[in-house]
């Protein structure tokens, strides 16, 4: 969070103090750690309990029958939106995370997170892996709550925003402590559970509570760095039984490699729960202890999720179903299981509950406790409705690609997430998923009154989720030159794109910074592959500098420029052989 406190925040903190000074130290001791782990684009097919023959994950499995499981729970269509809604427990486009990059992953630092809340109640905090809603002060985060802090930067490793000199590493990466890069040695999912069981383990022997968030990002592309003993084993394997169309020869090869290679990441994950349990129970700590695990989104191939269809980016249900698992032998009996329709703004609330923290009076959060059905407190919940709608571009339109669910209906507008717009009237359709989750028979025709009244009651939430702050769906801006990150690496992940594809090497765009007070700055430019001797135009407010680009230099391209306090646009035009284009990373370092 921003260095002044947040209003909520500040709030939580007076009554978490209250309630410490009424409560016993043993009472203290009874509230459970937290463990969350989140896959990147592992569907909800990938799993033995959900019937997968193919990729094996006993460990999960193990852990489906030793907890609880919710068998309806809900994710958006894409990372960034999933992760806003699970830390802040509202829906993504009350948040500004309204897409995956070009600035519109990065959340308001106004939004109060699970990390804060529980932080602020006396839980140490440890994210590990994918945070994917800002890589600059004061939206990291490690600015919003997480004590210990492990991540990549961006959407995933392989991508614009990888540090120089070790793009897509998912061995041996270069990752981001506490806000400096370091060079790891392992696997990237390894080395995520190393540092979470350091950090459990350090918590554990000093009698604290915790909570940790491992996110990996796997199994997310690229594929060609994977677990090579399980990609060995993997690739000997027809991955035909779990393959929805049906593919030529060659094609079908090619679909068999590059499962084989995310079956790897998927087991890895699976092997890292074991290690993970293990240590809990061998630190005397499993019994209360909450351990999450869910995916972020549909499948990253068109391949099994059960009897539903679709894939990542969709609104079918096969791109926005996760299973749920809930381990907490202290409170959660093994075989507990519910399918009342939930999501992931129920999270936030729900390890709030079982953590005996209360949300400030004044602060909205659209999700609900689920704890209740897995301790078996409650049979069901009263009736709700849940939407998801994530679609590309600037600002959400009404109706573009949107899925509003109420048990056991389902109206959806599958418009695309590509798609900056469409055009007309919405073709909205209507299932009912108690008898056809696959979606196969749209009964808008059949039953306009049940499509009426779902249709109005996703005009309110878009109306709703739309005015949560005047222009809600402005992206948030980078804040330069304080003592919490005196060096900032701006990458294409979070530039406002302004011509070509947004990571094409021709493409251009610009950064939204801030500073809070004029200061001087070392400015270094820094372009990717071989390219002709230009020159670039730095601007930034009224600055405008221009400097030479030799021909096929990477790095080196620096100088110094003086910025004014406030806000204001930065960019970097280069010019290579009458083409222009923008830089691969900019650096700015306060003098």
């Amino acid at each position: 969070m921003n260095s002044l406190l947040k209003p909520s925040v500040q709030f939580a903190s007076i009554i978490a103090l209250l309630l410490g000074c009424s409560s016993s130290n043993s009472q203290a001791a009874e509230r459970p750690n937290v463990i969350v782990i989140m896959s990147d684009d592992q569907g909800g097919g990938d799993y033995g309990f959900m019937g997968n023959s193919i990729i094996r994950t006993p460990e999960l499995d193990a852990m489906h029958k030793r907890g609880g499981f919710l068998s309806r729970f809900y994710v958006s269509p894409v990372c960034a939106p999933t992760r806003a809604c699970l830390m802040t427990g509202r829906y993504n486009y009350r948040t500004r995370c309204i897409d995956t990059y070009i600035g519109r992953a990065m959340m308001d630092t106004d939004e109060v997170t699970l990390a804060e809340f529980l932080k602020d109640a006396g839980y140490q905090t440890g994210i590990y892996g994918k945070w994917h809603m800002g890589d600059n002060y004061p939206l990291r985060a490690m600015d919003q709550g997480f004590q210990d802090s492990l991540v990549h930067r961006g959407g995933g490793i392989g991508q614009p925003s990888d540090p120089i000199g070790a793009e897509g590493k998912y061995t041996d990466p270069t990752l981001i402590k506490n806000g400096k890069e370091v060079s790891m040695k392992g696997y990237c999912t390894d080395i995520y559970f190393d540092a979470a069981m350091e950090f459990i383990s350090k918590r554990a022997r000093a009698n604290e509570k915790f909570f940790t968030y491992i996110a990996t990002n796997a199994p997310h592309g690229p594929f060609h760095d994977v677990p090579k003993e399980l990609y060995d084993e993997y690739s000997q394997v027809d991955f035909s039984p779990i393959l929805v169309n049906k593919l030529n020869p060659q094609r079908l090869e090619k679909e068999n490699e590059k499962l084989a290679r995310i079956a790897a990441m998927i087991t890895n994950i699976d092997q890292n729960v074991g290690r993970l349990f293990a240590k809990l129970k061998g630190l005397g700590i499993l019994e209360n202890t909450i351990v999450i695990y869910l995916n972020d989104n549909g499948p990253n191939s068109v391949r099994f999720v059960g009897d539903m269809r679709g894939m990542k980016t969709a609104v079918d249900d096969g791109g926005i179903r996760s299973p749920l698992l809930f381990h907490w032998p202290a409170k959660v009996k093994a075989g507990s299981s519910s399918d009342s329709l939930s999501a992931h703004i129920d999270l936030l609330p729900t390890i709030l509950d079982a953590c005996g923290v209360d949300v400030p009076a004044g602060h909205k959060v659209d999700g609900r406790s689920f704890l209740p059905l897995l301790t078996g407190e409650r049979k069901g919940l009263p009736q709700r409705q849940v939407v998801l709608q994530t679609h590309r571009g600037n600002k959400p339109q009404q109706y573009h690609h949107f899925a509003i669910h109420e048990h056991p209906w389902k109206l959806v507008h599958p418009s695309g997430f590509g798609k900056e717009s469409f055009a007309g009237e919405p073709k909205l359709e209507l299932y009912n998923l108690s008898n056809d989750p696959r979606q196969k028979n749209d009964l808008a025709g059949d039953r306009q009154d049940v499509a009426a009244r779902l249709k109005t009651a996703y005009e309110a939430w878009f109306k709703d989720v739309s005015s949560t702050r005047p222009d809600n769906f402005a992206p948030p801006r980078i804040v330069i030159g304080t003592k919490h990150e005196m060096r900032s690496v701006l990458t294409r992940q979070d530039w406002r794109h302004a011509s070509g594809q947004p990571w094409a090497g021709n493409s251009n765009g610009v950064w939204l910074i801030e500073a809070l007070e004029a200061g001087d700055y070392e400015i270094e430019l820094i372009f990717k592959g071989d390219h002709p001797a230009g020159q670039a135009t730095i601007s930034a407010g009224s600055f405008t500098r221009k400097i030479d680009i030799p021909a096929s230099q990477e790095r080196g391209h620096t100088t110094t420029i003086r910025l004014p306090s406030g806000k204001m646009t930065l960019a970097a035009n280069v010019v290579f052989g009458n083409k222009p284009q923008g830089p691969h990373q900019v650096i700015l370092t306060r003098k």
